[in-house]
């Protein structure tokens, strides 16, 4: 569809805390792009590329607690260049919609907005690392810390064991969401906030929308499939 040709080679991401339901609504959005004949590229952070994937297991393990929170940010840095490198830009490059699950703002809200690593230095790595790569449009999952880590609990399923963050205890989490809620304010050109509380078909047609109107494509603003 011509309407559609706004979104060809952007880059969207999806932010939100424990159980948010990310995962979810990034296929929801890519079914219906592809469906629409647009190239869709979904991925995620830290990951994407099979050194970042490594570079994931590593943290997500608790195995790098120990070498303190500027060490866990460099490790992610790393990643995310390697990911940029080899998946983000080629992929943006050729025309593809680049749906990522977490980017910088998961950062800046799990290790910056904490107080363990200053804005200076998440700054500078950010310039370093991303050379100018930032989101088109950022979707946001608001949810209540105690209900995400529910979900998060139902997804697993019993005998999984905790990760490096849902370990953390729900006053982190709360932090966390009050940080991303910070972002959103900060830049709302570029970050959407929803509702995650919404079943997920209402979420997905509220975000489908939403991104129709921020890119001025009433193909997607005014469809209801």
């Amino acid at each position: 569809m011509s309407d559609l040709k706004a979104l060809t080679g952007r880059f969207i991401t999806f932010e939100g805390g424990e159980g948010a339901g990310k995962t979810t609504q990034i296929t929801l959005l890519a079914e219906r792009l592809s469906a629409r004949g647009l190239e869709v590229l979904v991925t995620r952070e830290p990951g994407g590329t099979p050194g970042a994937e490594a570079i994931r297991s590593l943290i997500l393990s608790g195995a790098v607690n120990a070498f303190g929170p500027l060490t866990e940010t460099l490790l992610f840095f790393a990643a995310r260049r390697d990911h940029i490198e080899k998946t983000i830009r080629p992929a943006l490059d050729r025309g593809a919609v680049v749906l990522c699950d977490r980017f910088t703002d998961s950062t800046r809200a799990y290790q910056g907005a904490l107080g363990a690593v200053d804005a200076a230095t998440l700054d500078a790595l950010e310039t370093i690392v991303q050379t100018g790569l930032k989101p088109d449009a950022t979707v946001l999952i608001d949810i209540p810390p105690d209900e995400g880590l529910r979900r998060a609990a139902v997804r697993r399923g019993a005998g999984s064991g905790l990760d490096r963050f849902e370990a953390e205890s729900i006053a982190f989490h709360d932090r966390v969401r009050s940080a991303f809620l910070e972002i959103a304010a900060g830049e709302p050109s570029r970050v959407i906030v929803v509702a995650g509380a919404l079943d997920a078909a209402a979420l997905a047609h509220l975000i489908w929308s939403e991104l129709g109107a921020r890119f001025a494509v009433p193909a997607v603003a005014d469809s209801t499939a």
